[in-house]
């Protein structure tokens, strides 16, 4: 018997149903361009849009932890729909994000920087090249720089930059210390050699910015306090960083920093991996949304969280 051909365009029609996801709040209070999935990403099959007048029928909210985290009636008033997702987002480490039980039963999927996510949007990425890329270190006539923009007392980085000062010259750039313009960070932090990449936290898979920008891309090696070195390991070349784990002592440290400073030879082999690989800074809304996209259309039917919080906090 041949098929209804009737019945098989329905068919295909419904195997190629755009999803319509509601962009809850604007992360940080921040627009952007809800329409660029396809046009840079190549991602297709989502409608993005920030109308709430659309809870009813959007198959998918995205919520920014940050812009809810204070207040439990930043949360949707009405009931979750059975068959809508709601996408739990979060950048921050438990150091930052607050009431999570909030949340208790509530999401379908987690986006995180964390790698067991259900969409992993990690701060950035290492790419690998086709061929073997010739590369220039930028000229540096300084040592060790560090840009901090919130200074947390009696976390780890606050506590082991005091220590590892009494050894090394360090120069601080941010609010309280040396002034940084955007437009000046770049040419600026590329005059030093090494630049400390000391998250705010020490948890799993945690590598912000500060490694991905700040270092990478200004072509100073990162001096790295965060994660283990097997974690860190996990995406990004072992001899693109210098782990302060390796070290029995401040002083350890600040003396190895000074011996590659007059090696050049030994200095220069932080950077051989860029002939092979090219970090890349997964920045801008856009894109993280948009994976979100691709993620929603291959999640699990049914899921339900029980307790963010627990998944969450369960890691260190």
């Amino acid at each position: 018997m041949e098929p209804n051909s009737a019945n098989l365009s329905v068919c295909q029609q419904n195997s190629v149903k755009e999803l319509l996801i509601l962009v809850w709040v604007w992360p940080f209070g921040q627009p952007f361009p809800l329409d660029r999935c396809q046009k840079d990403y190549n991602i297709t099959g989502c409608k993005f849009t920030a109308d709430r007048g659309l809870y009813d029928t959007a198959d998918a909210l995205i919520m920014h932890h940050f812009d809810i985290m204070y207040n439990k009636n930043a949360l949707p008033q009405k009931p979750r729909h059975r068959f809508q997702r709601w996408v739990w987002f979060n950048l921050e480490p438990p150091l930052i994000i607050k009431n999570l039980h909030y949340l208790d039963n509530q999401f379908n999927m987690t986006m995180t920087f964390r790698k067991d996510s259900d969409v992993f949007v990690p701060y950035g990425h290492v790419e690998i090249l086709k061929e073997i890329q010739n590369f220039t270190i930028p000229p540096k006539a300084k040592l060790v720089s560090w840009v901090v923009s919130k200074w947390y007392p009696g976390i780890p980085r606050i506590s082991y930059y005091e220590e590892l000062k009494k050894y090394i010259q360090i120069d601080i750039y941010g609010s309280g210390h040396k002034p940084l313009s955007w437009a000046d960070f770049k040419k600026t932090i590329s005059q030093y050699k090494f630049y400390l990449a000391f998250e705010n936290s020490i948890y799993t898979d945690y590598l912000t910015e500060k490694i991905w920008s700040n270092a990478f891309d200004s072509w100073a090696v990162p001096v790295v306090l965060g994660t283990s070195r097997k974690n860190y390991e996990r995406f990004i070349p072992g001899d693109a960083f210098i782990h302060v784990d390796d070290f029995s002592s401040h002083k350890e440290l600040a003396n190895y920093l000074l011996m590659l400073d007059k090696d050049d030879e030994k200095y220069k082999k932080y950077f051989n991996w860029r002939s092979y690989y090219q970090p890349r800074i997964n920045g801008g809304w856009p894109l993280l949304y948009c994976k979100a996209c691709s993620g929603l259309k291959h999640a699990p039917e049914y899921q339900v969280i029980p307790s963010i919080e627990k998944w969450f906090l369960e890691k260190s």
